[in-house]
């Protein structure tokens, strides 16, 4: 793998003092915003990038309100979350406007990505391997709910999956209905 790395910066944010490190490859640059003192065995939350959620609030979606979450608790315990360019689960932000779109007339999120002919779920997750061996961590806690980050990891040992729940909307439940029904996800 050929993966630039940025030096280490200092974040200040109103969920706690962080520090930063970027790492591209290829044409996708990925975050990791991590505790000063990592512990041996930290807890991770591997967040893909969701424009929506993430910065404008959207509550369509869990994923802003999972980020918030999982800095909380990083930077209660010691951890990181790696921040990953997949928006809309990879088939970027062109595609996930036009998945919303398909979503506001009645199709589920599966439904409008096969619709737009793209797979469930578009992401992958070497990097991650690749980001906790430079960081030397080889056990791990995940914050997660969705049971295909736990199987795509495979060189890393995960010590337990580390449950990561926001409360439904009126404008998500049919969302988080179908991540738990068509996609495993724990909920």
């Amino acid at each position: 793998m050929d993966i630039k790395v940025s030096k280490i910066a200092n974040l200040p944010t109103k969920f706690g003092q962080f520090k930063i490190q970027a790492f591209k490859e290829k044409d996708k640059e990925h975050l990791v915003i991590f505790t000063d003192k990592l512990p041996k065995i930290s807890i991770v939350r591997v967040h893909s990038e969701c424009l929506t959620g993430d910065t404008l609030g959207s509550l369509k979606c869990d994923c802003g309100e999972q980020l918030e979450v999982a800095l909380k608790i990083i930077n209660q315990n010691g951890g990181m979350v790696i921040y990953l360019r997949q928006e809309g689960r990879n088939i970027g932000l062109l595609n996930k406007v036009n998945a919303y779109s398909l979503q506001d007339k009645g199709l589920d999120t599966v439904e409008a990505n096969h619709q737009l002919g793209f797979n469930d779920d578009e992401r992958s997750y070497e990097i991650v391997e690749f980001i906790l061996g430079y960081f030397k961590i080889n056990k791990i806690k995940l914050l997660t709910n969705n049971p295909k980050k736990i199987e795509s990891l495979k060189g890393i040992e995960i010590i337990n999956r580390v449950p990561i729940i926001v409360e439904p909307n009126k404008f998500n439940v049919d969302y988080l209905k179908t991540k738990k029904e068509k996609s495993g996800h724990f909920l």
